[in-house]
C-alpha cells in the first residue's frame, strides 16, 4: 500500500531517512548479542559468578553490554520519526506515543544497564575483584549482587517502550502505514508490557518479545525509508 506524502513532509525528509537507518542499526544491535547468547556462555546471575565471568569473557560481556544499552539511541530516533510520520493520522496519539518512546530510551540510557546482569559497574568491580585479596573479595561480591538485583529488576524504561510501540501501532492501524506492521506492533506492545512488568517471572518466554522487537523495528524502518523516497518524488 502506498503511503500518502504531502509537501509538508518535505521538511521531515531527513528525519525519515534517519529513522530508517536507525531501524537497521537497532536490528543489528539486537541480533549480534542475541546470536552470542547461543554461541557464548550466558552471564551468571550471582555476584561471584558474574565477576569471574567478566574476567574470563571481557569481549563477549562488553559487546552485549554496549549493544543492549546502546540500542536505546537508534530506538529513540525510530520512535520519534514514526510519531512525526503518524501526526496526520492522529496528532494526539502520535505525540503521546512519541513522548513515551523518547522518554523510555532516555531512561534506559541513564540507567546504563540491561538484563541479564549487564551493567558497566560490574566491569569495574570485576577488575578490582581479580586483584583483590580473599578478604576484600566478599565486599566486592556483595556490591555485585546489589547491582545485579537492580539491573534484573522491573524497569519502567522497558514498560514505556512497549507502551509507545502499542500506541504508535494503534495509530498505524488507523492510517495507511500497513496492517501487518500495525498488528505486529500491537501484539509486540501488549506482550512487551506484560513481559517487562513480569520480567523476573518470564524466564525464556521473554525471548519471544525480544525477537518481535527487531522484526517490528525492521518493518517500521522500511516504511520510513519509503516515505523518504516518496518525499523526493514530491519535491
Amino acid at each position: 500500500m502506498r503511503m500518502s506524502v504531502s509537501r509538508t513532509d518535505l521538511t521531515w525528509r531527513t528525519l525519515y531517512l534517519a529513522g530508517a537507518v536507525s531501524a537497521g542499526v537497532f536490528v543489528v544491535l539486537v541480533l549480534v548479542p542475541v546470536t552470542m547468547l547461543f554461541t557464548a556462555p550466558v552471564p551468571p546471575t550471582d555476584g561471584a559468578g558474574i565477576l569471574e565471568y567478566i574476567a574470563e569473557h571481557p569481549g563477549v560481556y562488553l559487546t552485549q553490554l554496549v549493544s543492549f544499552v546502546g540500542l536505546a539511541v537508534p530506538a529513540m530516533v525510530v520512535l520519534a520519526a514514526l510519531a512525526v510520520a503518524l501526526r496526520q493520522v492522529d496528532k494526539s496519539l502520535a505525540l503521546i506515543g512519541g513522548l513515551f518512546g523518547v522518554a523510555s530510551e532516555i531512561i534506559a540510557l541513564a540507567l546504563g544497564s540491561s538484563p541479564q546482569s549487564l551493567h558497566g559497574g560490574l566491569v569495574v568491580l570485576s577488575d578490582a575483584y581479580s586483584k583483590a585479596s580473599s578478604a576484600e573479595r566478599q565486599s566486592l561480591v556483595s556490591a555485585a549482587d546489589a547491582l545485579i538485583a537492580t539491573t534484573n529488576a522491573v524497569s519502567w524504561a522497558g514498560i514505556l517502550t512497549a507502551a509507545a510501540i502499542l500506541i504508535l501501532s494503534i495509530t498505524m492501524l488507523r492510517g495507511d502505514f500497513g496492517r501487518v506492521g500495525a498488528i505486529l506492533g500491537i501484539v509486540t506492545g501488549l506482550l512487551g508490557i506484560v513481559s517487562e512488568a513480569l520480567r523476573p517471572l518470564m524466564g525464556v518466554s521473554y525471548t519471544v518479545y525480544g525477537l518481535l522487537l527487531p522484526t517490528w523495528f525492521g518493518i517500521v524502518g522500511w516504511k520510513l525509508l519509503r516515505m523518504h523516497v516518496q518525499t523526493r518524488s514530491v519535491s
